[in-house]
């Protein structure tokens, strides 16, 4: 733990899990911050998206979560593999392409994962990783213990196949997971309302699963509810739906000129929401710039570091992909 947060926390007994969620929403929007700014000048390769706004859901549902438990994510996942505890040097340096990152440089942005942590990766097709979660849970329950499965997806999902076919093997194996649902609203280019006809609550219902929704801008009610399903789940082996409502603040891909957007209301920031609470209950501004500072600086090392990190080979390209001898 830094400086900074002891310092908070020191002073101010009465908050600390809310002032380490807090820390953890500040070291994702850093995060996403420098991705932005290193896919604008080049230095990142293919397609980004950044999940700004979305802070509160990926560290309120981790929040609760082990080692040991695992999550997939989607292809705005870089909050997800973070608040999971992937390193920001893995992080950085997986996104750079770099030799030595979480992937070897081989996912990127799209496909970054950390199996050490429990992140099975993001994903690049809408809904792919809830069938990939889906498998994990079952894996939990058959090895016996209490570990649990965490499915991330967008309401643009909830349009494929893939996520009726999955809450019913939840249901029917009785596969001990929760499926989060992060809704923004929007469909890639398109409002989810002009997608699908169906809620996602009434969804669960026809499947037998218990269902929950909330404000997803709000971390300390985020964390409550996903501490009590987590339990839940460990408990009685079985999946519950949780629906987090929150905002989309950027578009679909980082340089989507969101022409498409007509949203009548400004987006909430769960940072500025949470901020505001810590102020209140005696957390001054001053500590918690402080706090932003410092973790401003461990990202900028952790850029700085990724920068000057190896560059894979060609012949790299080949390793871990084919096998070196046909065993028979």
């Amino acid at each position: 733990m830094n400086r900074a947060v002891e310092a908070v926390r020191g002073r101010n007994e009465q908050t600390p899990e809310l002032i380490e969620l807090y820390r953890r929403m500040l070291l994702i929007r850093e995060a996403e911050k420098s991705c932005g700014a290193l896919f604008a000048e080049g230095a990142i390769p293919g397609f980004i998206h950044l999940s700004d706004g979305q802070e509160a859901v990926s560290v309120g549902v981790m929040a609760s979560l082990r080692t040991d438990d695992t999550i997939a994510s989607t292809h705005r996942g870089h909050g997800h593999a973070l608040a999971k505890g992937l390193s920001l040097d893995g992080f950085f340096r997986e996104l750079m392409g770099k030799a030595d990152g979480a992937c070897k440089g081989r996912g990127g942005s799209m496909h970054v994962a950390d199996l050490s942590v429990g992140m099975l990766g993001a994903n690049g097709i809408v809904g792919g990783g809830i069938a990939i979660a889906v498998g994990s849970g079952l894996a939990q329950k058959l090895r016996g213990g209490d570990g649990a499965a965490v499915s991330f997806f967008g309401d643009g999902a909830l349009a494929e196949g893939v996520i009726h076919e999955c809450l019913n093997i939840a249901a029917l194996k009785g596969i001990p997971m929760i499926f989060a649902c992060e809704n923004n609203g929007w469909s890639e280019f398109s409002p989810t309302s002009t997608q699908i006809v169906f809620t996602l609550e009434k969804l669960a219902a026809a499947y037998g699963i218990e269902y929950h929704g909330i404000d997803g801008t709000k971390v300390e009610g985020v964390a409550a509810l996903a501490a009590e399903a987590i339990a839940t789940v460990r408990r009685e082996s079985r999946p519950i739906v949780l629906e987090f409502f929150t905002t989309r603040v950027r578009g679909h891909y980082e340089g989507d000129a969101q022409r498409y957007r007509t949203d009548a209301a400004d987006a909430i920031d769960p940072l500025a929401v949470t901020r505001m609470l810590l102020e209140e209950r005696g957390v001054s501004g001053g500590e918690l710039d402080d706090l932003a500072e410092t973790i401003r600086a461990e990202v900028f090392a952790a850029v700085e570091a990724a920068r000057l990190s190896e560059e894979p080979t060609l012949q790299s390209a080949a390793e871990e992909v084919y096998a070196a001898e046909i065993r028979r």
